[in-house]
């Protein structure tokens, strides 16, 4: 294979909607440019993309696919991404080491959520945007529908560039407005006829076509000069004006296609080829310094990790874009990340599975390796004086989380491994072993995130899991500084409970009972907790009321009590503790006695303080249509949320609310559900505010019957 230099290097993410046909037009792209021979179908589970037994099982695509086409002189880097939402670290990834988004829409239903969410990423990554509409063979495909949607959502700057003469089952021809031929296919599609357009077309065909040159005239001074004075412009103009409107996001071309009859693709990778941004036409990356990186073959080696797969027989497969510099087999680089050397015995260029060893990848380029000692995603390896690192990809929260645990508690180290291998190949998973909750709970993007998850554990891990809804982190606030006595067997203790705010000043004086006790401070202690904020223990005890020596079981008892949770069970923190008083016996008294004593005057104290117990309250976002907001709405008002505004964004409805995390457990499943899976949401945690009142009862006596209090 050519080394291609970065002049004729071009990256392209294809996104769109389950459904869309991405898979499909893969395999036509690899089918005209020659990388395959036969074009696979998802239903035989023999296409280059959707190779993995996870994908074949259910049908989607789970994973982004990385591949390649040659096409008159010019290297084609393709990432065909996921189009469910579940899966979006895979499009936010190959939107962020791309340059150009294709974004492919089903013809019968035009812009969906799916296609609204992969713009809104665009939107904020400043991508060029082409639209790709595909399926034009189907009975209900409504090409003029499609582009008037469009339209209404993004503007004026949806131009088309090919429209279809005779969409459904008999499709076969389309006309070109940027080229002004008429193109058609026999019924294996392929190889187009080209024939000037038909008479009873040209009016229709010129209209589109000035539309579509003055679009491209806007982009340049010149260009709209002559567009003035000529009105017309040369081919090589309108190519030049399109590709620095789609680097400006000032023009989104409209392209037809129906990818399972391989008719129009040909043409469609003409236009990639000759008219989309080349790497280095596109804005500079920063590294984490924030120095701007040139995209040059004579700069510094420096290669960013963006995506691990695990294929069987095979281990990790390492997938690079080189950042600058070039890199060759056999190079030995810094990983910046680890600080360890790594040697690239061999690197590949790819197309799904199969991959061609290469000698040379040059700036921009992005290529594979296999067997590194050292690599994970996101990790940066560098030549000779060269620090970079790179850190550019930031993903959405999580939206579903479930505590998860193996059905044999032997295999929970096998379970926790094989959950931070996944991790490696979707950044999206959030592990987290939380002390609080006493769980192990998996965050990710919606339901059949998880299940995919399940369902790979359980069939290429081959181990059982289950999931189980994760308890809720809730915390106590208590106004009133409260004193009690706890005793044990021979030990007795008297302590005074506090809410510890940062800062605030050691107690001198407290009032109980109509009796005033002065502090005289003989020792204090300020301990960070393991599940978050403090505990600030003082030993005020006078004349000799308890040993010093039993302290250290006073502050024992109280933190086990502290940990087990007073209330509901979540851990107790940022609470201030005074031993003021007690009594022991010369002999009989010991540190468990002690400690049994203060683990009860803890708990004593704490319920007499009139806690109120806290929720986490979450920011949440969810874009609907506009039809279904007002079962949405409902939905939320059963939820306890609190409706903050609403607004119109890209054609769809924004709706902005305050949520306790304990209703969002389920939220993706009934929004999906209300919807028909045409809505999305995002979530941010806010704030702590507090249970209301027959909740909070509730809460306590579900905790009292799980036999948690002691």
């Amino acid at each position: 294979m050519k080394v291609y230099q970065t002049n004729e290097i071009k990256n392209i993410a294809l996104l769109g909607n389950d459904g869309s046909g991405k898979t499909t037009l893969t395999e036509s792209l690899l089918y005209e440019a020659g990388i395959i021979q036969r074009r696979g179908r998802i239903t035989a589970k023999n296409t280059v993309s959707d190779y993995f037994p996870v994908e074949q099982e259910y049908g989607y695509s789970v994973f982004s696919t990385v591949y390649h086409v040659e096409w008159n002189n010019k290297k084609l880097n393709i990432i065909d991404c996921p189009g469910s939402d579940d899966f979006v670290g895979a499009a936010m990834t190959a939107l962020n080491v791309t340059d150009t988004a294709v974004l492919l829409l089903n013809g019968q239903y035009g812009p969906e959520v799916g296609t609204q969410n992969h713009f809104r990423y665009t939107e904020k990554l400043k991508k060029p945007v082409i639209f790709l509409v595909n399926q034009l063979d189907s009975d209900k495909c409504d090409y003029h529908n499609v582009l008037e949607r469009l339209t209404e959502i993004y503007g004026p700057k949806v131009v088309p560039v090919q429209y279809p003469l005779n969409e459904g089952p008999g499709f076969n021809a389309l006309i070109d407005v940027l080229l002004m031929k008429k193109y058609s296919w026999g019924p294996d599609g392929g190889a187009p006829t080209i024939e000037d357009i038909p008479a009873e077309e040209m009016d229709r065909a010129m209209e589109m076509h000035k539309a579509l040159v003055e679009a491209a005239a806007e982009n340049d001074e010149t260009l709209m000069e002559k567009f003035f004075e000529e009105e017309k412009l040369t081919e090589d103009e309108m190519r030049e004006g399109i590709r620095k409107g789609l680097v400006t996001r000032s023009i989104f071309p409209v392209f037809c296609v129906c990818a399972g009859k391989d008719m129009g693709v040909r043409r469609l990778m003409e236009f990639l080829g000759n008219v989309v941004p080349f790497v280095d036409e596109m804005p500079k990356v920063h590294n984490t310094r924030g120095e701007e990186i040139t995209v040059t073959a004579d700069g510094p080696t420096s290669l960013y990790f963006f995506k691990t797969g695990v294929e069987p027989h095979i281990g990790e497969v390492c997938y690079f874009k080189v950042m600058s510099g070039s890199v060759k087999t056999g190079d030995e680089l810094t990983n910046s990340d680890r600080g360890s050397k790594e040697r690239l015995g061999q690197i590949y260029v790819c197309a799904g599975a199969n991959r061609q060893p290469v000698e040379r990848l040059n700036a921009g380029d992005i290529g594979c390796a296999v067997k590194l000692k050292d690599v994970k995603t996101g990790n940066t390896l560098n030549g000779k004086d060269c620090e970079n690192r790179f850190d550019f990809i930031k993903y959405p929260n999580s939206k579903f989380s479930r505590a998860i645990k193996a059905v044999n508690e032997a295999d929970t180290e096998k379970m926790m491994a094989a959950l931070i291998k996944m991790r490696q190949e979707d950044p999206t998973w959030v592990v987290e072993q939380s002390k609080e909750l006493r769980q192990i709970i998996i965050h990710g993007q919606g339901e059949f995130h998880l299940r995919t998850l399940k369902w790979r554990m359980e069939n290429n891990e081959k181990i059982q899991v289950k999931f189980e809804e994760p308890k809720i982190p809730y915390r106590a606030d208590y106004r009133h500084k409260k004193q009690s006595g706890g005793a044990g067997q021979f030990g007795e203790v008297h302590l005074i409970v506090e809410p510890y705010a940062e800062g605030m000043p050691d107690p001198t004086v407290f009032k109980f009972g109509g009796q005033e006790y002065r502090m005289n401070i003989k020792g204090k202690e300020e301990i960070d907790l393991e599940w978050g904020g403090k505990l600030v223990f003082i030993n005020s005890v006078v004349g000799g009321a308890i040993d010093a020596r039993f302290m250290p079981a006073i502050l024992k008892g109280v933190m086990e009590r502290m940990e087990r949770g007073p209330l509901t069970g979540s851990y107790a923190r940022d609470v201030r503790v005074i031993v003021y008083d007690g009594k022991m016996h010369p002999v009989d008294s010991n540190e468990l006695s002690f400690m049994l004593a203060a683990r009860n005057a803890f708990s004593a104290a704490f319920k007499e303080a009139g806690p109120k117990i806290l929720e986490p309250i979450y920011d949440l976002e969810v874009y609907v249509p506009a039809d279904f907001m007002g079962d949405v709405m409902s939905d939320l008002q059963g939820r306890r949320a609190l409706i903050m505004g609403m607004d119109s964004e890209a054609g769809y409805q924004k709706l902005q609310a305050k949520i306790p995390l304990k209703e969002l457990s389920n939220y993706s499943i009934a929004l999906s559900s209300i919807t028909g899976g045409r809505a999305s949401f995002t979530t941010k945690f806010a704030s702590y505010e507090l249970v209301p009142n027959d909740i909070q009862q509730q809460l306590i006596k579900e905790h009292e019957a799980d036999g948690e209090e002691d």
